[in-house]
């Protein structure tokens, strides 16, 4: 009899982890790997499994793909340790169990980091070296990325007719990352031909079974489900799982209740485990009615508490010129120089402080803090410069619901430099996301949901600026990244400091063209030292040789030197003026009283030019 005529009327047993016993007996390292080095341990799995009552036993080649494989150097060894998992399945099953080719999914919580052309090359390669050794069915299991699963599903529907089961992994009882209600999302892929569909990984039997409340029998499908044995302990450097395999068997005919015909278990789970779901359930007949709790739709509003205090700062350049400041947190704990500044600042008529995070990797005090203090005790508008470098998805998110909660609404997503040119070189480098992902992730909170597509129940409502660098070889590739963050939802961008009008012209020949206004970043220079200092060892930052050559001629001279920087800078906010509305000047050294004298400057300039022309048209 066929395994779907099985399921058909009974229910079958599958096994669980692979990985977690691997895991336990010592092995951290590529664990499909092993069905070349290590096969009696790849067999002796396989027959607990049988043991324990599985009818259904999948391949160990979860990850045997050539994305995965790659990052151990194993990419050419794509079809080797397929063929050999499924050749140590059967040579244990004999009959006596169904063999499914496991393929896994790779996106996770950033869908866009694997394009999906790779993702079809990797997996038409693997589906054929399982298709080759003749499985019984294929398993295409813990797929977060609704897209994804749908792509690869389409493909092997196409390519064989054997038993497909396709399981998605939720973030949350009832929905995937993305808020695709689960119900709906299983109609899709029963629509796309998979036989068999349902949920695995990620959440343990309690949650498991919240979400299959909500989801209708499928008119042609079946139902499965493989649960985690719990949430993961970590102790002494390694994770371990504490599930009580008892807790299973008084779970199980739960599972049967919700319509499952294929159950098995997922990370954590051991041949115990899937010993107490065979106990309760193997060759019981499945239920095939049901009630449904359907889960009423969640209405994201607006926070009653909270209100942006500030016209986006997007929506305040496209109508005027706008002169915005950054001025670094302190690296020290005292702080009456920085308030010092911002409260001339703030008396000079600008629109925002911005202040860095932690920029060229330098400790200095959070920005959040001095960013909250300014407008709290000062009034100034606070922009927040979010870097990727330091927070994993965790900390960005708790930051970013932070800012929110405490009414600071400007942030410009940044990638980051790497911690190996600051002050703690032996430091991490976070960077789960880059600043592209981060763009997307903040839009995602303004619509209420979570970085994972949890409803947080209110909307954000952030106003995001993307870093530009015209310094670069290219403009032309540097002009596609803003395009792409404009893609991502940037709201306007702030430029790295430009030091020619040369410069100036070049960037607004090549961003002429786009929507999100540009606030153009100037920075006084304070000695010839600090132009080659600039100019040669800090990223993103180039300085024209004329300009270099007028400091040069003044190096004996700090204050003259000083004086010439400003007047350089002024001479560039002229320029910028004429082709741009927004000026960004960056403080150097805390030196307030520079960039104090150019805000003063670039207001009176943009006066001057209201005042000659009555309603200029914005340039952006």
């Amino acid at each position: 009899m066929s395994f779907l005529e099985k399921l058909k009327n009974q229910i079958l047993i599958a096994d669980g982890a692979m990985g977690t016993l691997l895991y336990s007996y010592g092995t951290d390292c590529c664990f499909e790997e092993l069905n070349l080095s290590h096969p009696e341990q790849i067999q002796h799995i396989h027959q607990a499994y049988i043991d324990a009552g599985a009818d259904v036993i999948q391949t160990n080649t979860y990850a045997a793909n050539y994305l995965k494989l790659s990052r151990y150097g194993l990419e050419d060894s794509v079809k080797d340790i397929n063929s050999a998992a499924v050749h140590h399945a059967k040579k244990v099953a004999k009959n006596r169990a169904f063999i499914l080719g496991t393929i896994g999914g790779n996106r996770g919580i950033k869908p866009n980091s694997i394009s999906l052309e790779e993702i079809k090359r990797s997996f038409r390669e693997q589906l054929y070296c399982l298709l080759l050794e003749e499985v019984d069915g294929l398993l295409l299991e813990t797929f977060y990325d609704l897209e994804e699963l749908e792509t690869v599903l389409a493909i092997a529907r196409k390519e064989t007719k054997l038993p497909i089961i396709a399981q998605v992994s939720i973030q949350e009882p009832g929905f995937l990352q993305n808020r695709t209600p689960v119900n709906e999302a299983l109609k899709r892929l029963e629509s796309i031909g998979a036989d068999v569909v349902g949920l695995n990984c990620r959440v343990g039997p309690h949650h498991m079974l919240l979400t299959l409340e909500q989801i209708e029998l499928p008119k042609q499908a079946y139902l499965s489900a493989y649960p985690n044995a719990s949430l993961p302990a970590y102790t002494d450097g390694k994770f371990h799982y504490d599930s009580d395999a008892d807790y299973f068997r008084r779970a199980a005919n739960e599972f049967r209740k919700q319509g499952v015909r294929l159950i098995g278990g997922c990370c954590g789970t051991t041949p115990e485990h899937i010993r107490m779901f065979a106990a309760e359930l193997k060759n019981k007949t499945p239920i095939k009615e049901k009630i449904v709790k359907f889960t009423p739709k969640v209405t994201v509003v607006e926070d009653p508490t909270i209100k942006r205090e500030h016209t986006p700062l997007q929506e305040i350049v496209k109508q005027r010129p706008s002169v915005i400041v950054e001025l670094d947190p302190p690296r020290k704990l005292d702080t009456r120089k920085f308030f010092d500044g911002a409260k001339a600042l703030k008396e000079a008529g600008i629109d925002a402080i911005t202040l860095a995070d932690n920029s060229l990797a330098q400790v200095r005090i959070s920005n959040e803090s001095l960013g909250y203090l300014i407008k709290q005790e000062l009034g100034i508008r606070p922009l927040i410069h979010i870097s990727c470098r330091d927070r994993n998805i965790i900390g960005l998110q708790s930051h970013l619901m932070g800012l929110h909660t405490l009414g600071m609404h400007d942030v410009l997503a940044i990638t980051g430099d790497p911690a190996r040119v600051g002050d703690f070189p032996g430091a991490s480098s976070v960077y789960d996301v880059s600043s592209f992902e981060l763009i997307q992730m903040i839009k995602q909170l303004n619509e209420g949901l979570s970085f994972s597509g949890k409803d947080l129940g209110q909307k954000t409502a952030f106003s995001i600026a993307g870093a530009f660098n015209p310094n670069v070889r290219s403009i032309e590739k540097a002009v596609k990244r803003l395009e792409k963050k404009m893609d991502c939802g940037a709201d306007y961008f702030i430029s790295q400091p430009i030091f020619s009008e040369e410069k100036l012209l070049e960037v607004y020949e090549h961003t002429k063209h786009l929507k999100a206004p540009i606030y153009i970043g100037l920075m006084p220079l304070t000695s010839s030292r600090n132009a080659e200092f600039l100019h040669n060892e800090v990223p993103g930052i180039k300085i024209a040789d004329s300009i270099r050559e007028r400091m040069a001629k003044l190096n004996d001279q700090p204050n003259l030197a000083a004086r010439e920087g400003v007047e350089i800078t002024k001479s560039l906010i002229d320029a910028a003026l004429d082709l741009f509305n927004g000026i960004y000047l960056i403080t150097p050294f805390l030196r307030y009283e520079l960039t104090l004298e150019l805000a003063l400057y670039a207001r009176q300039r943009a006066q001057e030019l209201r005042g000659n022309i009555h309603a200029k048209t914005t340039i952006y």
